[in-house]
């Protein structure tokens, strides 16, 4: 890989050739703040907060946007940049709610861990208080767009993530806004309720409707279907809390449908679910042990080897090592060729 040199605030960066500075100085741990920028999306420079000083190039250009270039020297925390970024963020603020205690996103919120980076503890301007409905017509997650600030996120995830663009924006200057085709509620548009857009959204205006905090995170893989998605699973207690992507996962970078982010905590959280094996003696079933359970089907189903009275079906949320060992197993032990799968369609 060709890679070039900067400097940035004084350190020299080294990075590949044809990244951004933004993507110089994050890898070099210098933090630049930013509102809109996303590693899954393309530069978009909506927020304005990533501006920095370039020796030699005129005005503040966005970090995000601009290509690292051979020898190029960065500043990225002045006194101009600072002034700029802090104006900036005050009117960003100005229309935003100020309920920070009281937020679902309290603590997890890119606008407030900006304001605290640069300082901003009082408004300058006056605040004006949008008066947006609550979507909660979806059935997994909020949409309150007294929260939102216009960056892009859902919108560009939407279309450059998941190409199904069930959002946009709508309007022009103050009046401008987020929605759905037509100002429809979001289920009654081609979402997919994959919820890409809610874990990229930078404050309270995409909220999941279960929102109880994790103490731990366990590493495992999506049972649902035979991708193989890599995730992390918010524990609390003995309670699924939350489903969020890895995005080490070679199979998924990150990303989760609908069933693996908002689907897995209902089924292994539900009352009904077993978890133990249970074996059915004089007509009533009763719980067994792993041993106990796997001897009554092997001894049944050795009733049933080498004739016609056998058949499996296989299932998709099995890898396709698992189903090849299905219909080994089905040939070579039951001898039959009575197989299925139920993605044969």
């Amino acid at each position: 890989m060709e890679t070039i040199n900067l400097t940035i605030d004084g350190v020299t960066v080294e990075t590949r050739k044809g990244a951004t500075v933004l993507e110089a100085a994050q890898g070099a741990g210098i933090y630049i703040p930013t509102l809109c920028w996303d590693a899954d999306l393309k530069p978009f420079g909506a927020c304005r907060l990533c501006i920095v000083e370039i020796e030699g190039m005129r005005g503040l250009p966005t970090a995000c946007t601009t290509p690292a270039t051979n020898g190029m020297v960065v500043h990225t925390d002045t006194p101009q940049v600072n002034r700029v970024r802090r104006t900036t963020l005050e009117l960003t603020a100005a229309d935003h709610p100020g309920d920070c205690l009281t937020c679902s996103k309290n603590q997890r919120c890119d606008l407030q861990k900006v304001a605290a980076y640069l300082g901003i503890d009082a408004h300058r301007f006056k605040k004006i208080v949008r008066k947006h409905p609550v979507d909660k017509s979806n059935p997994f997650f909020y949409r309150d767009m007294n929260y939102c600030i216009l960056c892009g996120k859902c919108v560009r995830t939407c279309d450059e993530v998941l190409g199904v663009n069930a959002i946009t924006y709508a309007f022009r200057g103050f009046a401008s806004e987020i929605t759905a085709f037509g100002g429809q509620p979001i289920l009654e548009s081609n979402c997919v309720s994959c919820g890409e857009c809610v874990v990229r959204c930078p404050v309270a205006a995409l909220m999941p409707k279960q929102r109880v905090q994790p103490t731990r995170e366990v590493k495992s893989v999506c049972p649902y279907c035979g991708v193989g998605c890599s995730i992390h699973l918010g524990v609390r207690g003995d309670q699924i809390v939350s489903v969020s992507g890895d995005r080490e996962g070679p199979a998924n970078k990150g990303r989760l449908c609908v069933k693996g982010r908002f689907g897995i905590s209902e089924f292994v959280n539900h009352e009904e679910r077993l978890t133990v094996p249970l074996i059915r003696k004089k007509g009533k079933l009763t719980e067994a042990t792993w041993e106990e359970a796997i001897d009554v089907v092997a001894n049944r189903l050795s009733e049933y080897k080498g004739g016609d009275g056998f058949a499996t079906i296989s299932s998709a949320k099995c890898t396709n090592e698992e189903n090849y060992v299905i219909q080994k197993f089905a040939r070579v032990v039951m001898g039959t060729n009575n197989i299925d799968h139920c993605a044969r369609l």
